[in-house]
């Protein structure tokens, strides 16, 4: 019969924004678990509130399949002696399963006789099995761990109850000190301790304790009450989808409840009250019809109905002081030019072995003006390049940056354009931070994204020449992201730059700084493949095949909208029947091609066959067309070249005796090599 099982973890308060992926964790893990462990279950369903993460399986079976287990021996000619008695290696084959050897029978297997043993295994009975639950707890990872006591344990916080049923029936572990029961705890303030009766009966029950424990319950009851406020209120009421989930991790039981702010704040730029009541009080603005905001917020409080004006009152007041801080902030920084501000830069230490932040701005500058070049940008844009480079970092100094982090580039363009600035260079202090994450938001403008990628390259090899390098897991600099996002914005402008060369001079102007703790080549060659690694991930998520990321990246990172370009095509036709043999027949030539070694004029008149002289021509076609075609035309031509290959390779013995014949034959397979190595390395792509 089956049963529902039940494991609880109770712990303090865990930090919001890492409950949702803990308790996905948790539940992955009972999973795994169970397949390894062959129990049969029905689903899981996952729990978490800011002081519990719990997962319920439904329908588990109360024991293992029963199995047949088969183990094959060693051959009879040495499980058995001349006399026909079994052998040392027999008997220890024997008794590693447990079974007398006159148990053992033969079967043949290619036309040898092995011992097999075939018996049958019961299956363990589930309720000695979910012990293992323990190990399970305590192997859990989290970005955050503490100690607490005198215990050697670290988590996310401290354990303050478990739970562990089968049914109604409790499984027993300890860990520090806290042992399994049937009893969890209710909302701090509303609720108390309550029995469970068992896994099915555990949602109602804490819901009696003001406890909503399912996620996503919790999370549309808010949106739900949010949208009453909006329908009565003829509020809009934007759902940060971000906000929204740390807002639902911070209650148990939630009550949306508004409030209001003084109108005079509304001077301020929209992006300081967000910021404000987002960020630091983690509430949620609201506009009119046409998006400007309105003097009033929406919070969410971990609590029923009782004395919501007074819980009001006490969020304003709180955005009050805030407020009237940032209005502070504000009024004193218009007082501040931005040369003022970028002469202060020069007192603030970017990191104690790349220099302050001006001596960084110098080096940023050089950089973009070397992209610049590439990009054949007009003086005119080279001019806003230049002077966003030398001063977007100013508003890093300023009160409101320094109290609110969040607007860094935010309010260096509101600045930047109050003290009239060229809105090109204003939004390029903006973009240049783009993206902030992984799947941020990318430059949109020519200028912020030039200054985007000259920052986070010469961020990126300013640490290298250093010897700062990333190392497995570790990246306090945020280095993967840097390079992530240079590979996402190059892409998304589709600037068809050769990134090495740039890389060239970054590296040679970071060392005339002082940068130099290691050689230039080895600086230029890790930069290089962290680069490239990151452009290898960006093709993974696209689903493209690792071989052919192989193929197409190589060892040289070259422009890199082409190289996705080439990936993304050659792993979209992977499976059409043309694709194996045409990569087989340009791999051959590759490979081949490998053997010359003489510089020889490829000369028609040694040609011995129709098949030198049509594979000659179609190269001779191939040549002309090649700089005009684009990728997907270079891959059908390469395609349309096929049966002229194997014609080749069929009617022509390429290492001819004649060195003169051996040497014509293979010029013409290196000549057409040079193309097909330049679109990929065709001879990586698995085709088996």
């Amino acid at each position: 019969m089956s049963k529902d099982f039940l494991l609880e973890i109770g712990l303090e308060e865990m930090p919001a924004k890492y409950i949702t992926a803990s308790a996905k964790q948790l539940q992955e893990r009972i999973e795994k678990w169970l397949a390894e462990n062959d129990l049969a279950y029905e689903t899981t369903e996952v729990y978490a509130t800011p002081r519990r993460l719990s997962v319920i399986v439904k329908v588990l079976a109360e024991k293992q399949a029963d199995r047949v287990e088969e183990s094959k021996g060693p051959a009879k000619k040495i499980a058995k002696d001349e006399n026909g008695n079994w052998s040392k290696a027999a008997q220890g084959f024997a008794r590693g399963q447990g079974v007398d050897p006159d148990t053992l029978e033969f079967r043949e297997i290619g036309g040898v006789e092995y011992i097999y043993l075939t018996k049958e295994v019961t299956g363990a009975n589930t309720v000695d099995l979910l012990s293992d639950m323990r190990q399970i707890i305590l192997t859990m990872t989290f970005p955050v761990s503490m100690h607490w006591a005198s215990y050697d344990l670290r988590y996310i916080r401290p354990i303050k109850w478990l739970i562990a049923m089968f049914g109604d029936q409790v499984i027993p572990f300890e860990i520090t000190n806290v042992t399994t029961g049937n009893t969890t705890r209710g909302h701090r303030f509303l609720g108390k301790e309550v029995a469970i009766a068992s896994p099915a009966a555990y949602e109602e029950a804490l819901l009696g304790q003001f406890v909503v424990a399912d996620a996503e319950k919790r999370k549309a009851a808010i949106v739900s009450q949010i949208e009453e406020i909006e329908a009565v209120e003829n509020w809009k009421i934007p759902m940060d989808a971000d906000l929204l989930e740390e807002v639902n991790n911070l209650v148990e039981y939630p009550t949306v409840l508004h409030g209001t702010f003084d109108e005079a704040y509304l001077e301020l730029p929209e992006e300081v009250l967000i910021t404000t009541m987002k960020e630091h009080q983690r509430y949620f603005p609201v506009v009119d019809e046409a998006g400007k905001l309105r003097p009033y917020f929406i919070t969410v409080r971990n609590g029923n109905h009782e004395h919501l004006e007074t819980v009001a009152k006490g969020n304003e007041k709180v955005l009050r002081a805030r407020l009237s801080d940032a209005d502070f902030f504000y009024q004193e920084d218009l007082k501040i030019t931005i040369n003022e501000a970028v002469a202060k830069l020069k007192n603030i230490v970017f990191h104690e072995k790349l220099g302050t932040l001006t001596e960084k701005m110098v080096r940023v500058k050089k950089v973009a003006l070397i992209i610049a070049d590439h990009l054949n940008m007009t003086d005119a844009q080279k001019q806003k390049v230049s002077r966003a480079a030398d001063i977007y970092k100013f508003d890093l100094v300023t009160n409101l940056v320094g109290e609110f982090p969040e607007l860094q580039g935010i309010m260096g363009e509101k600045y930047a354009l109050l003290q009239g600035e060229d809105s090109e260079v204003a939004t390029a202090i903006r973009e240049h931070y783009m993206p902030t994450s992984a799947d941020g938001d990318l430059p949109q403008s020519d200028i912020g994204a030039l200054l985007a990628i000259a920052d986070k390259l010469e961020t990126l090899t300013g640490f290298f020449c250093v010897g700062i390098v990333p190392t497995g897991s570790a990246d306090p600099f945020s280095l993967r992201r840097s390079a992530l996002g240079i590979m996402r914005i190059i892409q998304e402008k589709q600037w068809n730059i050769r990134i090495l060369d740039i890389l060239e001079d970054v590296v040679a102007i970071e060392r005339a700084d002082g940068l130099d703790e290691l050689p230039s080549k080895e600086v230029f060659q890790e930069v290089q493949q962290f680069l490239n690694n990151r452009l290898r991930a960006i093709l993974a998520e696209h689903q493209v095949r690792h071989d052919i990321i192989d193929a197409v990246i190589g060892g040289d990172l070259s422009v890199v909208p082409a190289l996705i370009e080439r990936a993304t095509l050659l792993n979209k036709h992977r499976d059409a029947d043309w694709f194996r043999p045409t990569m087989e027949a340009l791999a051959r030539v590759v490979n081949i091609s490998k053997k010359y070694q003489t510089e020889t004029k490829i000369d028609p008149a040694l040609f011995e066959n129709d098949s030198e002289a049509q594979l000659f021509e179609a190269v001779e076609k191939l040549k002309q067309a090649y700089p005009s075609l684009n990728v997907v035309e270079r891959l059908q031509a390469f395609a349309g070249l096929r049966l002229a290959i194997d014609a080749y390779f069929e009617n022509t013995l390429v290492m001819s005796d004649d060195e003169n014949v051996r040497n014509n034959r293979l010029a013409l397979l290196f000549e057409l090599a040079s193309f097909i190595k330049e679109f990929a390395r065709i001879e990586d792509i698995n085709v088996k």
